[in-house]
């Protein structure tokens, strides 16, 4: 049997703080030619069968008017809806679905994600030059090996 090497965050008296799963980040400084030319790259790496809600946080406003997406290989928006224009996509705002606000938002539904499929970020239409976002996965393994770690 498989073990995860992922672990609950703590609150100050180091209990685990379960409800809404393990946490895994991936902060991204996007920059030409590199993490914020066209295609995709991967955010997390799944292992086995996992559910997850995942939500962005901008920490600077994106630059170029490019496509964003996160999804998985074959469905590169069912994770995150597409934002149309990146630039849309500003400081402080929260990335949950097509229109990002800097308001309070309900989490997304879990999804579940099996067979290893990595969760992704697909840039299109135009490479975003520079602005800097975080990715948050909340999740919970349901088979013996689901495992999500940052890439």
């Amino acid at each position: 049997m498989s073990t995860t090497t992922s672990s609950f965050s703590r609150d100050a008296n180091r209990v685990p703080i379960t409800g809404l799963g393990i946490v895994a980040s991936k902060a991204i400084t996007d920059v030409t030619g590199t993490t914020g030319a066209i295609g995709a790259s991967t955010l997390f790496t799944v292992t086995g069968t996992v559910g997850v809600r995942v939500f962005g946080v901008c920490g600077l406003t994106l630059v170029g008017a490019a496509t964003l997406e996160v999804g998985i290989v074959g469905a590169t928006a069912v994770v995150l809806a597409q934002i149309a224009d990146a630039t849309a996509l500003a400081t402080d705002e929260l990335y949950l679905d097509a229109t990002p606000t800097t308001k309070v938002e309900a989490l997304p539904s879990i999804l579940i994600i099996g067979a290893g499929q990595d969760i992704i970020q697909t840039i299109g239409a135009a490479e975003i030059t520079g602005g800097s976002l975080t990715y948050y996965c909340l999740w919970f393994p349901i088979s013996s090996d689901g495992d999500v770690v940052a890439a």
